[in-house]
């Protein structure tokens, strides 16, 4: 059974910091791609940075030198470090796991997600 779990998410002033962290179980992220998404209510849940399983990294231009995505492949864990929050950073942060492949000639992808953490940013 695949488990995502995010954790590390809470309150935090505009200008702080803090670290999502996201353990999986199940799945190897040498295989997966990885990533973060964040959600608002009533708004889709948009990528904020995803890795692959090569390392090759990816950022929402939001986030784009504030965010740094990692991750320890021999642990499972993925890492979100989130500098210089800002107010609308504010949202439900997901853990993601993907991965393409092709049977038969037919594409296929498997697709995991965590339960979400909140992160919420005061001004």
């Amino acid at each position: 059974q695949v488990q995502l779990v995010e954790s590390g998410g809470g309150l935090v002033q505009a200008g702080g910091s803090l670290r999502l962290s996201c353990a999986a179980s199940g799945i190897s992220f040498s295989i997966y791609g990885v990533g973060w998404y964040r959600q608002t209510p009533g708004k889709q849940r948009d990528l904020v940075a995803r890795i692959t399983s090569g390392g090759s990294t990816d950022y929402a231009d939001s986030v784009k030198g504030r965010f740094t995505i990692s991750k320890d492949n021999a642990a499972n864990t993925l890492y979100l470090q989130m500098n210089n929050l800002k107010p609308e950073d504010t949202a439900v942060y997901y853990c993601n796991a993907e991965w393409e492949f092709v049977v038969l000639g037919i594409p296929k992808k498997s697709t995991f997600w965590g339960q979400g953490t909140q992160v919420t940013v005061s001004s």
